[in-house]
């Protein structure tokens, strides 16, 4: 992992040069709104991202004076509405029990608060949403503004997620330290996309993925996809006893409406599978590792179709493509942070 992490340095070192680039007038205002209100709101929900659950954390809250008022999320799990439910349920009788009162006319406020991108906004919509259904209240639905890109809430939003007692979500800004002295904990944030990719590039942050990639063992979960594509259905045939017409219907009935399995995300696994299995160099040896990542640049680029004149702008854009497919899901799961093994 040494060549990674040197990687994941570099990739720290061009953020310095930002001096601080993520960190706003806007981002600086709503720290301060954040501040002033915490001591007036019942509960604290932090949310953090299950994919660096330590270095999503809110700097702010590490001396919370009320431990027993703050609750953490691990989001970007893609949480089903059954999952939501089970939240929402969760906040409304950890506010009854905090307010201790049969009389249930009270208004108690939650606070939502997390680093840019980790999908407060989100959750708060989605609470607001199954709050007013369970409640049967009408009325036109408050939306709080949802986006793939860091820094677009501005505002401390109130939505209302129950009644009786009348308990409202705070969404906040996603606010970040004004400076970041791990430079490996700026590349994880930067990889997540909790800081904008101007600020350090694309290719680089994109290079820092298929360096943690190179390194770990979930291309091995991509082996099949490396076989000849009438072998595989060879295969199948075989071992089920299933005609073609049969394993086509199979197929269909399998991946209706899985994106996972679209062409393009079925090119980008196998090509990253061949080209790491099939490396000649030692993964931790830092010119080797470029040497790969530079190959699986070059195979990527004609997997997404990117012309070849473009020239240095055809690294961005399968960079801006490859990181997409990690954002989403579609490269696999992975925890960036080391926890104690206690955790």
């Amino acid at each position: 992992m040494a060549a990674t992490a040197k990687l994941a340095r570099q990739i720290g070192a061009l953020a310095t040069k930002s001096g601080g680039g993520w960190y706003g007038p806007h981002m600086a205002a709503a720290s301060r709104a954040i501040a002033e209100r915490l001591p007036l709101v019942d509960l604290v929900l932090e949310i953090r991202d299950a994919r660096i659950p330590l270095s999503s954390e809110y700097e702010q809250l590490r001396n919370y004076p009320s431990s027993s008022r703050r609750i953490i999320v691990m989001n970007k799990m893609d949480l089903a509405n059954r999952s939501q439910i089970k939240l929402l349920n969760f906040l409304l009788a950890r506010v009854r029990e905090l307010k201790r009162t049969n009389d249930f006319n009270y208004t108690a406020v939650i606070m939502l608060i997390g680093i840019p991108n980790v999908g407060k906004s989100a959750l708060a919509n989605s609470l607001h949403q199954i709050g007013r259904i369970s409640a049967a209240e009408k009325g036109k639905l408050k939306h709080a503004i949802v986006s793939p890109n860091p820094g677009e809430t501005k505002d401390i939003s109130s939505l209302k997620i129950g009644s009786h007692p009348n308990v409202y979500v705070l969404d906040t800004p996603g606010v970040l330290p004004p400076k970041i002295l791990n430079t490996e904990v700026y590349s994880k944030l930067a990889l997540t996309g909790s800081i904008r990719d101007c600020l350090v590039g694309e290719r680089g942050i994109a290079q820092y993925f298929l360096a943690l990639l190179n390194s770990s063992d979930e291309y091995k979960k991509w082996a099949k996809l490396s076989m000849n594509v009438n072998d595989r259905t060879f295969l199948d045939l075989e071992a089920e006893g299933l005609s073609s017409c049969e394993l086509d219907k199979k197929q269909k009935r399998q991946y209706p409406t899985d994106h996972t399995q679209d062409f393009i995300v079925h090119d980008v696994r196998r090509t990253l599978f061949e080209t790491i299995s099939f490396f000649d160099g030692n993964v931790q040896v830092g010119e080797d590792l470029s040497r790969l990542i530079e190959t699986q640049f070059t195979s990527l680029r004609e997997v997404f179709q990117v012309p070849v004149e473009l020239g240095e702008e055809a690294q961005n854009k399968v960079a801006a493509k490859l990181l997409n497919l990690f954002r989403t899901g579609r490269l696999g799961h992975y925890t960036l942070d080391s926890l104690p093994w206690h955790t």
